[in-house]
Parts: C-alpha cells; structure tokens; sequence
C-alpha cells in the first residue's frame, strides 16, 4: 500500500524526535539545521522539534541558547563595568552590550553623555543588577547591542527572578504583564524572568529620577506570597515544557489556589497543574 509522503511529513512536524531518528525520505524536502542526510533520508542531528517551512524541514533544539533578533525585549545581568559601556548577561552564547550612550539619565534626560556621566557609571548600573532592555541591533563580532532609552526600561527591584528555556517564551506585541493578583512579570524573550510587586506607572514617571535606586520598596506579606506562587508557577511550566505567556500563568496561579506555595514545585503536584492548564489552554484556542 503507498503511503503519501506529504501527509506522513505533515504529521511528524508537531512530534519531538531524538538524534538519529529519521524524518522523511521524500527527495523533495530540503535539509535544514538540526537535521542531516544518509541518501535520500534526512534525520534528526539534535533531540528537538520537527519545523517544516515549505519544503525546508529543520528540527528546533529542545535546549538551546538564546539567539537574539533586533527589537527583542530581553531581562539581563549586569556582568561588568567596561568603558562607556555594560556587558550583560543575556543567556546568548555572548554577553550583550549596553553602551552608556544607550540609556536615559534619571529623570528621563537625554543628552550627548560627559566625561563625568562615565565617571558614575556604577551609579546607574553595577556588578549584579537586573535590567530591563531591548536589542536594538549587533555588532561586527555578533554581540547584541541593547538600550533602555524608554521609561518602562532600567533597573529592575522589588522581585524575584526565575530562568526558563528560552523557546517557552514566545516574541508578543508586549512583554511586560500586571496580573490579577497584582504581580508585575517581566518575560524576557531570552528566557529569563522578573516577577515583582505591582508598581503603577504614574508612580513611576513621578519617581523617575529614582530609576537607578538599588533599594526596594517595602513589601508586604501578602505581596511576597504571591511573587512566590507566581515565581513557583513559572518554573512548574518550565519543568514540564509549557509555554509561558501571561494566559498560561494566570491559568496556573488559578488552578495553583489550592497548594501552598512550597508544594507547587512537588512532581506529582506540578504535573497535575501542568495537566489542568494545558487543558484549558486547549479548550481556549
């Protein structure tokens, strides 16, 4: 009996496939990266997903570092002071760059910057800070140059971070969340998260010469639970490969009501978390 190739394709482009697994032998198809050929089968180089653009099939890694594309809203580490410039940790194979000409100075001034704005550099932004930023292109050596020229970027405080594979966050039309619980999350495209007390924008803009403070605000008891279920609910979707939107993780911190926080990381509770989201993930679309 013929088996129709394009279907047999079809199907196997939304199944995970380990290294050596075959994917199809239809001459047709062209080899894209995570795959290779032996004759006229391609297979699988990488354990991933199947993606198939056309006739072009390449197997997306299931653990892979963060690329990086130009306009990309991204959560780093401040690794080290350099001249008139930050490198930061973006999660790439690289530390990202944040030059001292690509930030606003407190009060949201922007000017050609002096010899004593790189004086106090460290004022700004030190050793182990959190920000907030967006890629605004590459350099010749393949860094991603970032910037933080908008109020809603900078410094960020009054939270937790959590990091997760960065192919569970998806690129959307805005990345920073308020959820119903009055949590503010922070979905960095390259897999790194903030998850802090709900702070208003008007109150921001009327403080923003405080937009490099290193001290937080006082947080309540009630603030800190919920930062830590919401953190606890990410990385339950991490662990069990859901994406993470503000959809799923207002599903989870739902359906997470029922547990103390601390249990939500238990196996047999966060599959069954991971079970009921999923469902109504489904049942949404």
């Amino acid at each position: 009996m013929e088996v129709d190739t394009e279907t047999q394709v079809m199907d196997v482009t939304a199944r995970i496939v380990t290294p050596g697994s075959a994917i199809t032998s239809d001459p047709g198809f062209i080899r894209g990266h995570g795959t290779f050929g032996e004759g006229p089968t391609i297979y699988s180089s990488v354990a991933g997903v199947i993606e198939r653009i056309n006739k072009l099939v390449s197997v997306r890694s299931l653990k892979q570092r963060y690329g990086g594309e130009i306009g990309d809203i991204v959560v780093g580490r401040i690794t080290e002071v350099a001249a008139k410039r930050w490198r930061v940790d973006v999660n790439s194979r690289q530390d990202g760059v944040l030059l001292l000409s690509s930030i606003n100075l407190p009060g949201g001034i922007q000017r050609r910057k002096s010899e004593s704005d790189e004086l106090q550099m460290r004022t700004f932004f030190s050793e182990g800070d959190l920000v907030f930023a967006e890629v605004q292109s590459y350099f010749a050596d393949g860094a991603l140059s970032l910037h933080t020229r908008s109020i809603q970027y900078g410094k960020l405080r009054n939270g937790t971070f959590v990091a997760v594979f960065p192919q569970l966050v998806p690129r959307s039309r805005t990345h920073f969340h308020t959820l119903p619980c009055g949590v503010d999350v922070v979905l960095g495209v390259n897999g790194y998260i903030w998850i802090s007390k709900h702070v208003s924008a008007a109150k921001v803009e009327a403080n923003a010469e405080h937009i490099y403070s290193d001290k937080n605000e006082p947080i309540s008891d009630e603030e800190r639970e919920s930062i830590a279920r919401v953190a606890n609910c990410v990385q339950l979707l991490n662990r069990l490969y859901v994406k993470i939107t503000e959809t799923s993780i207002i599903f989870a911190y739902e359906e997470s009501l029922g547990h103390a926080p601390k249990d939500l990381l238990a196996l047999d509770v966060a599959a069954e978390l991971a079970h009921s989201v999923t469902g109504r993930l489904r049942q949404q679309s």
